[in-house]
Order: structure tokens, then C-alpha cells, then sequence
């Protein structure tokens, strides 16, 4: 028996019998009293050399406890060994199956979730913009006849002398300013002389018979259009052309007119 075991055995030992002289002393209170015992040849034993003595039933289960635990271990065979390395793997693989299938599925969630916000931020952008133009176009619909009022101005007065000359280009320049401040939020003014008839863009207030244009075509520009950028802010009142009707000479009858058109 090695010394690690010998130490073992005495220090289970020592408890032991501390835990049994612990218990006797509560049992006989009378005896709770330091004493001394006298052995058979008349010698005083004292409670220490009592206590260093070992008991003989716990040396040997002691013994027997450390001789379990130092007894060799059974060997397993390489079948023993190979069956349980592969139900390991199986359990692992198992394992690693569940936890790639959650990953999976966190990963469509994300995929999802990432679309969804996507999808998100562009509508509110869109409708960010949206609400922009709607603001800009109740904002210079609210100017367009301030401009048209310049326009007839500039179109119908005549200065008479110098005085009304510089209040005449004084009030142009004023018109200029709120034409080109117009300009940079993109406002454009429409130009439908010559071009055909387009109830997106026109309104048509007028028809004049005429042979020199196609029907349909815009003649003249009452009411100017503008455009906010391809939006249209107000549409153009226009003079649309209309095919001209056959002149009747007096000696002409209805019927004779109808006949020859």
C-alpha cells in the first residue's frame, strides 16, 4: 500500500473517531468532563493516545472503499468502442441537422423581414414625395393668376410718357423675379400653338373654322398652362381648329348645296 494511501486511511480515521467521541459526549453529559482512563497495567490513558487508536471495522471498510476505487477499470473492446463512437456521431449529426434547420429558419425570417423593410422605406420615401409636389402645386396654383395678371399688363399697357415707362419696367422687373423664382422650383409654361389637340394638357374653349390648319390643331393660347415638372398645374385654354363649312350662294338652294358638297 502506497503512503498517499496510508494518509488516506489515517485521516478518514481521525474523523472517525472525533464524529464518535463528538456523539458520546453528547449522549453522557456526566462525562462531558475532561478525564482520564487507566489501562490494564495501572498506566493513565489519556483522551489523545484513546483517540490515535484505530477502530478495526473502519480500517477495513475504509480499506475496501480505497481498494474500490483503485481497482482497474474494465477495458472495452474496439466493437464496445466503435458502436459507442457511432452513436455519438449519430446524436451529434442529429443535433447539427436541428441546428442548421433553425438556422434556416431564422434566415428566411430575416430575408423577410430585410424585404419588408425595404419595401417600407421606398413607399415612404414615394409618398414623402408625394406630399412635396401636392404642397409645391397648392402653393403656385395660389400665384398663377398673379402671374397672369403681369402677363395682360405687360401685353395690354402702354406707357404714355416717362413717368408711366418707369413704373411700366419696374413692375416687368418684378414679374421677371417671380417668373424666374418659378422656374427654379420647375415650373414651365406650356407652348401648344401649332401642336394637335390634347384633353391631358388642353382645354379647348374655342373652335375656329379655318382651311389653313388640320382639325384638331391648337390655333391660339388664351389661357397659359403650366407644368410642375410632368405634372400639369393648370391646363391650357386654347382655340382649337374646326374643318370649315361649304359657303352657300344665294341662288344655291339647301338642296343643291348639299348636293354638291
Amino acid at each position: 500500500m502506497s503512503r498517499c494511501t496510508h494518509l488516506k486511511l489515517l485521516e478518514k480515521l481521525t474523523m472517525t473517531n472525533e464524529q464518535e467521541l463528538q456523539e458520546t459526549t453528547l449522549e453522557t453529559p456526566e462525562l462531558s468532563q475532561p478525564f482520564q482512563e487507566t489501562s490494564g497495567e495501572g498506566e493513565i490513558e489519556s483522551p489523545e493516545a484513546r483517540e490515535s487508536t484505530p477502530v478495526e471495522g473502519d480500517s477495513q471498510a475504509v480499506e475496501a472503499e480505497i481498494a474500490e476505487e483503485q481497482a482497474p477499470q474494465e477495458e472495452l473492446t474496439p466493437e464496445q468502442i466503435i458502436a459507442s463512437l457511432t452513436q455519438e456521431i449519430a446524436s451529434l449529426t442529429e443535433k447539427l441537422g436541428q441546428e442548421n434547420q433553425q438556422f434556416e429558419t431564422l434566415k428566411k425570417r430575416y430575408i423577410a423581414q430585410a424585404a419588408e423593410f425595404d419595401n417600407f422605406r421606398k413607399r415612404t420615401e414615394k409618398e414623402k414625395k408625394e406630399l412635396e409636389t401636392q404642397v409645391k402645386c397648392r402653393t403656385i396654383k395660389e400665384l398663377l393668376p398673379v402671374v397672369d395678371n403681369f402677363e395682360r399688363a405687360r401685353n395690354q399697357i402702354e406707357p404714355a410718357d416717362e413717368g408711366e415707362a418707369v413704373i411700366h419696367k419696374s413692375y416687368q422687373g418684378v414679374y421677371k423675379n417671380l417668373v424666374d423664382s418659378l422656374k427654379r422650383l420647375g415650373v414651365s409654361p406650356m407652348r401648344p400653338e401649332g401642336e394637335p389637340f390634347d384633353p391631358l394638357y388642353h382645354e379647348a374653349m374655342l373652335r375656329e373654322p379655318t382651311n389653313d390648319y388640320p382639325e384638331g390643331t391648337v390655333l391660339e393660347q388664351l389661357i397659359r398652362g403650366y407644368l410642375l415638372g410632368d405634372q400639369v398645374l393648370r391646363h391650357a385654354m386654347v382655340k382649337v381648329a374646326a374643318p370649315q363649312e361649304p359657303s352657300v350662294t344665294p341662288e344655291e338652294s339647301p338642296a343643291q348645296a348639299e348636293a354638291n358638297a
